[in-house]
């Protein structure tokens, strides 16, 4: 399989790359022209581009690909529109090049929250998360829309709290839900989910819960 990787240099996006190409698939990694990127590999082609603000310039990094992995979001909470102006650009090289199985990583507080979720959770720890980081999750909200909107055959891994620790390919998932107390789960495990959804159609249209 051909998988394009935008965000390649980033933490979910890093490791999408570099299991991909232990899985044995060709990759092509989108990275930012001042961007350090060392990964080498005989079945990785690296894409620079100015930004991802246009489409015009992502065709090239698509055209071809069995499907597109984006692990692009905001970096803080003061980043701006980052993941919905981008994606928007990334959708429309898509469906330039005609590219139609698109996988993009958003957040576990935009999911519903489970009916068997803890009461201080429902009603105290949810609302503070969303209103701590309002605006991120706005722009992940018009991300999501664009992506519901568009001709892909689309799914949305929202993983909750980000670490740093290894892979472990065991974790929790709910497609088109939330994994009850569901506070963790590695980048590693993540950029993991969103290979394996591309072997699996029941993910497709849907966004995927997923934590330990």
């Amino acid at each position: 399989m051909r998988i394009t990787v935008f965000g390649a240099t980033g933490g979910i996006g890093g490791h999408v790359v570099r299991q991909a190409l232990d899985a044995g698939h060709k990759v092509t990694a989108v990275v930012r022209t001042s961007s350090a990127f060392e990964v080498q590999h005989p079945s990785l082609e690296v894409v620079r581009v100015p930004g991802l603000d246009a489409a015009e310039p992502l065709r090239e990094a698509v055209d071809g690909s069995t499907a597109v992995i984006s692990g692009v979001g905001p970096r803080g909470r003061k980043s701006g529109p980052v993941a919905s102006r981008s994606t928007k650009s990334i959708l429309a090289a898509m469906e330039a090049a005609g590219v139609r199985r698109f996988v993009a990583v958003s957040a576990a507080p935009l999911g519903p929250i489970p009916p068997d979720e803890s009461f201080l959770n429902r009603r105290v720890v949810h609302p503070l998360i969303n209103a701590f980081a309002a605006e991120v999750y706005a722009d992940l909200r018009v991300m999501e829309a664009d992506i519901a909107g568009s001709a892909t055959e689309w799914t949305i891994v929202r993983p909750p709290k980000l670490t740093g620790k290894p892979l472990t390919g065991r974790y929790r998932t709910v497609v088109g839900g939330t994994v009850t107390k569901g506070y963790l789960i590695s980048r590693a495990d993540v950029a993991h989910l969103m290979l394996a959804v591309l072997a699996n159609p029941a993910t497709v249209a849907q966004p995927v819960g997923v934590a330990y």
